[in-house]
């Protein structure tokens, strides 16, 4: 390769190299300036609207069609919860219907308004699910069977609609009629590729036993072809009549509509669906009338249901059943699934604010109010709603989370704004959502107890996403309502009660400033990439805290090489280490069980905090819920060997091996001795020049985070067991003990060049021996990597890589010998694993662990 072929590869692979580490925040500016663009195309098409035409269509609407709005919506909810009927279904569960239906309807009344459904919708599904007793990866199965089959039957609806009405949509797609018929061809014919394969494909066991029967894909369609049949015609009625196309080709559009607004990535298509509506719809009607009838689909379609779900959810507060199934049920679900709903609520809220501020206040109220209210006093409150909705968005962020900080200032958020709704001419809508918002946030105090500050973690791109998003939107009302408005200087400072246009502009400026503040001190707050090693006072506490729980492994926080966390009421630790960007966390929160939870949130906030990722390593069982609370997912790295003491007896058939190596150990002249902390010292040399014996041996250098390195403060400061032979220490095993006599474990252990053979298993025998005698109810003999994976045919590609690893990676490491060795100890084998967040690459993860462990690269592939 040339030095220009060399010079011109470099900004190309810089740019995938940025793209790939920024994919998250390059993908909002676009969807974000794909807003900006559709918003001045909607701008464009409604040049000749008038806001008050609109409003005058809309008093038109009657209640018959009102009615029947919402009899389709609820109609199209029916069909969209019998996606996790038939999801439920396909895995092999069976759930109560009632609970089904709560979840399902609160999944996609979040979803279909907040956008990015496998999402928003999915954390609900996900927290409601689990607490009826499904895994993660059945959840995961039911969000993506939902997520695949809504989107291949809308693709399959809208070929086909297309295919047959490409002349009545060409002017909304902006292609002709026959470049849109090869469009609905070329999606028909890979959709039937893709079957074909897929029919293929079901011949071999594995495959088929992951894909639904045909009988299950025909009804899917049908619901799919019943949900987008009853959604598209919730706006079709409330249409006027006389539409220049009928329903099946207007079917056709809406799913033309529905479908750019997916792959738009903004949220619930905001703007691009009403953009090719109104292209569709508008050539051949008034435009103003297909306003008035999308901002009537918007509010009965997506903003009721929302309402209904945190109405209905709300309401379970109220009950007051004790010591049933229903009550435990509904406490444990609505703490789970309140905090997404009311973050939605107030997101739906605050731009409910945003928008009243830019728009035109009615003419009666304002003649009612002027009688009572000074001008000034209007002005102030009319302004003020404006960033209050806006900081209602931010606040959203936090309530998501279940932050306290975003609870007490979400109630005083809306308070204030719910008191300033009545000065600035009595906003009944804005009232109601404020109230309830209000209601939902003090009936459900508890769901909010994560003792964390609003503004101590920056705005991820996405949420900055959506602050220019509704500025944008924001300014496009503005700009569409007064548009007949001369600008001029002079507007700045009119202060009159039917002023709604300079009052609107001022709101508008304020909202754009304040979003713009929040942005920049997001975006240019400095990264906190550095740790701060603990400190000798900090690891004593660790120290004590470890002594008062059951994992003796929480004392390799006794090696000072990791930065330390505690829990608010000091009564829990998290030790952790820095590699790359992967804050890696060995086996999560140490301490108080009450404590863990609020100790992962924490620690996941710290790392994308300094733009890192977070990552917990070796987690047991116990911790999973934890951390699924906090958004991160959970894959299998192996099993710790764990031998019950209480079943050791080498009196017994069962131990006759360990007897016997144990007796011919004996006769031999080997001896096994613990020594207590105070004692160590005086062998520390001779353990030494066995450590650094043993390291030349096996070409190794010495590890560190999860494993112990032979370091004379941290070897003093447990008990060491060393092996005698004939008299002289030949072998040496450090050990880590709590107080509680829950497990012993054994962590450094090195044998020198005199050690015999049959050394290994004479020290283990005498150590479980010796742990038995002293009391302590478990010997733990660390974990076997990659081993005790589930392979059945639904089972995730992760489990199929490791099993393959731990079959074939015999020559890189001994997978089956290591496992083999702890299996003839009889012991209980207990699952770890590694947690990461849901956009990280659990192989990235791994290597960094490789690498924090190993000392860096030089530690994990040389000496």
């Amino acid at each position: 390769m040339t030095d220009a072929d060399l010079a011109l590869k470099t900004p190309l692979a810089r740019l995938a190299d940025w793209l790939r580490r920024n994919r998250t925040a390059a993908v909002v500016s676009l969807s974000s300036l794909a807003f900006v663009a559709v918003a001045f195309a909607i701008y464009r098409i409604t040049e000749d609207v008038r806001y008050g035409a609109v409003l005058d269509d809309l008093t038109t609407v009657s209640w018959a069609r009102l009615g029947l709005a919402v009899l389709f919506t609820f109609l199209s909810f029916g069909f969209l919860i019998c996606y996790d009927v038939n999801a439920l279904r396909h895995i092999g569960r069976k759930l109560p219907l009632g609970q089904v239906v709560i979840v399902s309807f609160s999944a996609y009344a979040v979803g279909n308004t907040a956008g990015f459904g496998p999402l928003s919708g999915g954390a609900i599904r996900y927290r409601g699910y689990s607490r009826m007793g499904l895994s993660g990866e059945e959840i995961a199965r039911v969000i993506a069977f939902v997520t695949v089959a809504f989107g291949l039957g809308l693709a399959l609806l809208t070929g086909v609609s297309v295919l047959f009405y490409a002349d009545q949509v060409a002017g909304a797609a902006g292609y002709s009629p026959l470049a849109l018929r090869g469009i609905a061809l070329a999606i028909l014919a890979a959709l039937v590729a893709g079957g074909a394969w897929l029919w293929h494909a079901r011949r071999r066991e594995e495959v088929a036993a992951q894909l639904p029967p045909l009988r299950d894909f025909l009804m899917q369609f049908l619901v799919t072809a019943g949900d987008v049949a009853a959604a598209a015609t919730v706006l079709y009625v409330l249409l006027p009549a006389g539409l220049p196309i009928g329903w099946p080709a207007f079917a056709a559009l809406f799913c033309l509509a529905i479908g750019l607004g997916v792959l738009s990535h903004v949220p619930a298509g905001l703007g691009v669906f009403e953009a090719v509506i109104l292209a569709g719809l508008g050539p051949a009607m008034p435009t103003e009338q297909v306003v008035g009838a999308v901002v009537l689909y918007r509010l009965v379609y997506h903003v009721m249901p929302l309402f209904l779900a945190v109405l209905a959810f709300t309401a379970t507060e109220l009950l007051e059943y004790r010591n049933t199934v229903a009550a435990i049920w509904t406490r444990q679900l609505s703490a789970a699934v309140i905090p997404p709903l009311l973050s939605v609520l107030a997101l739906v809220t605050g731009v409910m604010l945003v928008f009243s501020a830019v728009l035109p206040t009615r003419p009666e109220a304002l003649e009612w109010i002027s009688a009572l209210v000074p001008l000034q006093l209007l002005e102030s409150a009319h302004f003020l709603s404006s960033v209050l909705g806006l900081l209602l968005v931010v606040i959203a962020r936090g309530l998501v989370h279940r932050l306290d900080g975003a609870f007490w200032a979400g109630l005083v958020v809306a308070g204030v704004a719910l008191a300033l709704s009545f000065l600035k001419a009595v906003t009944p809508y804005e009232a109601v959502f404020l109230a309830v918002l209000l209601a939902g946030l003090l009936l459900n105090r508890h769901s909010f107890s994560r003792r964390a500050s609003l503004l101590a973690e920056p705005l991820t791109p996405a949420w900055i996403g959506a602050l220019a998003v509704v500025v944008a939107a924001a300014v496009m009302i503005l700009f569409i309502v007064y548009r007949d408005v001369d600008y001029d200087n002079q507007l700045w400072w009119q202060f009159t009660f039917d002023g709604d246009a300079p009052r609107g502009l001022r709101a508008a400026v304020a909202v754009a400033l304040v979003a713009a503040v929040i942005a920049l001190a997001s975006l240019l707050r400095p990264a906190r990439h550095g740790i701060a090693p603990a400190s000798a006072e900090e690891i004593a506490r660790a120290v004590d805290i470890c002594a008062g729980q059951d994992n003796s492994g929480g004392n390799l926080v006794r090696m000072a090489d990791k930065a330390l966390m505690f829990s608010g009421d000091g009564s829990a630790f998290l030790m952790y280490d820095v590699q790359g960007k992967s804050w890696i966390s060995l086996f999560g929160p140490i301490g108080d069980p009450e404590a863990r939870a609020e100790l992962v949130w924490r620690f996941v906030e710290a790392a994308r905090a300094s733009g890192g990722r977070p990552v917990f390593y070796q987690v047991p069982p116990s911790l999973l819920a934890a951390c699924a609370d906090a958004g991160l997912r959970a894959l299998k790295l192996g099993e710790m060997a764990v031998v019950d003491l209480s079943g050791f007896d080498l009196k017994s058939s069962r131990w006759g091996e360990t007897r016997r190596a144990l007796a011919q150990g004996a006769r031999d002249g080997k001896a096994v001795e613990v020594l207590l902390p105070a004692e160590v010292p005086a062998v520390l040399d001779e353990l030494e020049a066995i450590s650094d014996s043993w390291l030349a041996h096996h070409q190794a250098r010495e590890k560190g985070f999860a494993l112990g390195r032979f370091e004379r403060d941290f070897v003093a400061s447990q008990p060491v067991a060393v092996l005698r032979f004939q008299g002289e220490i030949v072998a040496f095993a450090t050990l880590l003990l709590t107080d509680t006599h829950a497990e012993a474990t054994v962590d450094l252990m090195r044998f020198g060049a005199a050690a015999p053979r049959g050394a290994m298993d004479f020290l283990f025998g005498a150590l479980m021996d010796w742990s038995k005698a002293q009391g302590y109810r478990t010997f733990n003999l660390g974990m076997a990597p990659l081993s005790g994976f589930s392979t059945h045919s639904t089972a995730p590609i992760w489990n199929h890589v490791g099993e393959a690893i731990f079959t074939h990676g015999e020559k890189f490491y001994n997978f089956k010998g290591l496992r083999a060795f702890k299996a003839k100890y009889n012991p209980d084998w207990e699952p770890r694993y590694l947690v990461v967040g849901g956009a990280m690459s659990p192989v990235a993860a791994l290597v960094d662990v490789t690498l924090l462990i190993g000392g860096g690269i030089k530690g994990v592939v040389g000496k």
